[in-house]
């Protein structure tokens, strides 16, 4: 066993960016990003940053610039648990967060920092926290900016652009019935609620038979059963998750699911929402942030004598995108490096070679939307 990351200095790992390093070495799962945040404040200090602080909720936030128009480039600076020993192996550097989603974020920091105080602009870089759990800095900041520009850091392959998520809803159903015996001719209250669970996969199925994406289709997912009865009575609860595309909110998701209860005689059923619904968001293709990806993207593959084109791509899963775009209704994408596929996993690594393209990306992105 390797030692954990914060035991080695940036010395062991030749050719790993220092801001890269910096964070990914420094452990912060969601509700523990305390020694991130300082030291990712400091290190945007050192930079040059204008301004560089924690702010209310914890967020660490590097402005640049001190003009009245804004970009703000929101990543996110807590991992899932369970912290990886850093290892580099060749171009490949690898650690809990170097994907999702540090690596965005640190690619943010190094493209601001490279390009400098642009006349009349501010650049805001925010490593936001909770994305993991309820997204907590994103919806701080939802309210706190007006940006021209959004670039949520995800990864997305630095030759890719991604233009929306799915949203996402979560609820328990509660099945109560008086007891009966064992012997009666009745559905149980724990068999109500699978006969509940298969109309309702009867009926997602029914919705997507003609969708051919996934980023099309109500994916529900069965998290969590339990059941009781104390002699009077029984009951049984269903913990469920979905994934929702654009053209079904959250609300509208809900009353479907009520509407199946019908099915069910003699059975008391109630729906509880629980935690944050989110929903889907998608892009516009046709706005000058598009066009400065693709364009830089070109540029970048092109210098660096690569034949790639840049391409656009919609994610299945919920980002701080679906929370803050809605509310600043300004042009807004998500672009990182990094390989989404190794998201959460034990084998999460970065391509050093992409990440730095990543940052000159950026870095032209920043220029062209800009004008400077």
């Amino acid at each position: 066993m390797q030692p954990l990351p914060e035991t080695r200095p940036l010395s062991a790992f030749p050719g790993v960016p220092p801001t890269l390093f910096g964070l990914v070495s420094r452990y912060s799962p969601s509700g523990q990003e305390e020694e991130a945040t300082a030291w990712l404040v400091q290190h945007m200090q050192s930079l040059g940053f204008t301004q560089a602080f924690r702010d209310e909720v914890g967020n660490a936030v590097g402005i640049l610039g001190d003009g009245p128009q804004s970009i703000v480039l929101l990543g996110h600076i807590d991992t899932v648990k369970g912290e990886l020993p850093l290892r580099l192996e060749g171009d490949r550097f690898y650690g809990r967060g170097t994907v999702d989603a540090k690596g965005p974020l640190a690619a943010f920091v190094d493209a601001t920092a490279a390009v400098g105080k642009i006349p009349g602009w501010q650049i805001v870089v925010i490593g936001a926290v909770e994305e993991e759990a309820d997204s907590d800095g994103a919806r701080f900041v939802a309210d706190r900016y007006r940006p021209q520009f959004a670039i949520i850091g995800e990864p997305s392959q630095w030759n890719r652009v991604t233009l929306g998520y799915k949203g996402t809803a979560w609820f328990e159903a509660t099945f109560r019935s008086p007891a009966s015996h064992s012997a009666s001719s009745r559905p149980s209250v724990c068999e109500a609620a699978f006969i509940f669970w298969d109309s309702l996969l009867k009926w997602t199925q029914a919705y997507n038979q003609d969708k051919e994406r996934q980023f099309d289709q109500i994916t529900p997912r069965l998290r969590g059963f339990c059941s009781a009865e104390d002699g009077f009575s029984e009951t049984a609860t269903l913990r469920v998750g979905v994934r929702l595309p654009c053209e079904v909110s959250p609300q509208e998701w809900y009353r479907r699911v009520e509407s199946l209860f019908e099915c069910l005689e003699g059975v008391e059923c109630r729906l509880q929402p629980t935690g944050y619904a989110i929903p889907a968001y998608r892009a516009e293709k046709n706005t000058p942030l598009v066009r400065a990806f693709l364009q830089s993207i070109r540029a970048v593959a092109a210098a660096e004598g690569e034949s790639t084109s840049p391409s656009f791509t919609l994610k299945t899963g919920t980002a701080d995108l679906n929370i803050v775009a809605p509310v600043w209704n300004c042009p807004a994408v998500a672009y990182g490096p990094g390989d989404s596929n190794l998201d959460h996993t034990p084998e999460e690594h970065l391509s050093l070679t992409e990440y730095r393209r990543a940052v000159k990306v950026l870095e032209r992105v920043l220029r062209e939307v800009t004008g400077s």
